[in-house]
């Protein structure tokens, strides 16, 4: 499509000092896909600012692939450097180039390979865990999953549990009120709140323990197999330097965060639509009885759980953990028709595509099947942007989704997946990552 095809337009009932934040915090993948009825770029305001939606698929795909025109900045990325450091995945484009290539080793297929046995004990120690029927709270339950592998990945075994589990602990206490300091006033975070206080002790302790690990990994100069130790040998190919202390502290923080939320946030999701969606359970079902006989699920299975995988795409269709990003215009730049100055937001949401009835056939069902390669090769470019798209594409992309798939299917083995009365699926506010306020699962033997 030509870019004289598209419609740029602007959402409605932005209101005065506030802009769209009411219904972006109360129901925002609702508010943010209904912007395509506006146009293919849409504007919005974020408190005072303008910033503008890719609604199109082939406008976020330019975005996404255009690193060096959208850079990773504004008020969004600011903050995340505040608290997560200049990692891989919050640095700006002049720094990007130079720690991929640097932490890649990091995730490659053979490493996956190492962490998947991580996966593959972790999950069987909490599925061992339950009885007969069990009855879960099922984020609490699946982020602490997701945490302990992530950091049992990070350092083997080779740091105490109680350090690690310190690390967890102020890793959560420090994240969970991202956007709540993202849209906080400067002046009102500077204050001695308690909630202040308690963000910036549980930053201090991660900081500092994870500064701790790093030096005692380089004094013992051994490679102990884990993602701490591949960071520590990475060289660049020009000239040979690695990476400093603080470099490497901001790629482990980066991790802990792509490794947590995300992956409890997908998985259930994927629990929750399961549960509203019987035949595509009993499906799972089939396969996962075929193909793991009643036992767990591991590295070597995921190539013979295709609709396994289906499950997770879909559940990250329709709901992305990372529902909003923002980037900034390096330089004056034409997007569908409309001059948009350098140092302009462009905000980053996959709902907008992923709802979209233009992309999608019935893009509010949940509707593993159209990820088969048939239905799934017939989306234009730019229709599935879950794990992102172009050079700031996810790096960990294969380890969270093999690790989402071999969790989920470890789960169902042999179990069914009720939803217990009472459940709250609306997102919790203020969260960096989409996920629902309550839901409790209950997981009865079959």
């Amino acid at each position: 499509m030509s870019v004289a095809t598209f419609v740029a337009g602007t959402a409605p009932g932005a209101l005065p000092g506030l802009g769209h934040m009411v219904p972006l915090l109360r129901h925002p993948t609702e508010f943010l896909a209904s912007l395509p009825e506006h146009g293919d770029l849409v504007e919005i305001r974020l408190g005072r600012t303008r910033a503008y939606v890719p609604c199109h698929p082939e406008l976020l795909r330019q975005v996404l692939t255009d690193d060096r025109t959208f850079d990773k900045g504004g008020t969004y990325y600011d903050k995340a450097r505040d608290m997560a450091g200049n990692g891989v995945a919050t640095c700006p484009h002049q720094d990007h180039r130079r720690q991929r290539r640097l932490i890649q080793p990091a995730f490659h297929r053979t490493q996956l390979e190492r962490y998947g046995l991580v996966m593959e004990a972790e999950v069987g120690v909490l599925t061992d865990s339950w009885g007969d029927e069990p009855v879960v709270d099922a984020y609490p339950e699946l982020y602490s999953l997701a945490a302990r592998i992530v950091t049992r990945t990070l350092f083997g075994t080779h740091v105490d549990e109680d350090v690690v589990a310190g690390i967890r602990r102020s890793f959560e206490a420090a994240f969970s009120g991202f956007f709540r300091q993202m849209f906080m006033p400067e002046a009102l975070r500077r204050l001695p709140l308690p909630a202040n206080l308690r963000h910036r002790r549980a930053l201090r302790h991660l900081r500092g323990t994870v500064e701790r690990i790093i030096a005692e990994y380089r004094r013992s100069g051994a490679d102990r197999g884990d993602l701490l130790s591949v960071l520590l040998a990475a060289r660049d190919e020009g000239d040979g330097a690695g990476m400093a202390d603080g470099e490497i502290h901001d790629q482990v923080v980066t991790v802990l965060a792509a490794g947590t939320e995300t992956v409890a946030a997908t998985l259930t999701w994927a629990c929750y639509l399961l549960s509203q969606n019987p035949a595509a359970q009993r499906e799972l079902h089939e396969e996962v009885d075929t193909v793991l006989k009643g036992g767990p699920a591991g590295w070597g299975d995921i190539p013979q759980l295709p609709y396994t995988d289906h499950v997770i795409n879909e559940t990250i269709r329709l709901y992305p953990p990372g529902w909003l990003f923002t980037r900034v215009t390096a330089t004056d730049v034409e997007l569908a028709g409309r001059h948009l100055a350098q140092g302009t937001t462009v905000v980053i949401s996959p709902a907008p595509v992923h709802r979209h009835s233009s992309v999608f056939e019935r893009p509010l069902e949940f509707d593993p099947g159209r990820w088969a390669e048939d239905r799934a090769a017939a989306l234009p470019r730019g229709a599935f942007v879950g794990f992102g798209a172009g050079p700031r594409k996810c790096i960990g992309d294969g380890f969270g989704a093999a690790e989402c798939a071999m969790a989920l299917a470890t789960m169902v083995s042999g179990r069914s997946i009720r939803c217990e009365p009472g459940a709250d699926v609306r997102p919790v506010p203020l969260a960096a990552f989409y996920r629902p306020r309550h839901l409790f699962l209950r997981l009865p033997r079959r």
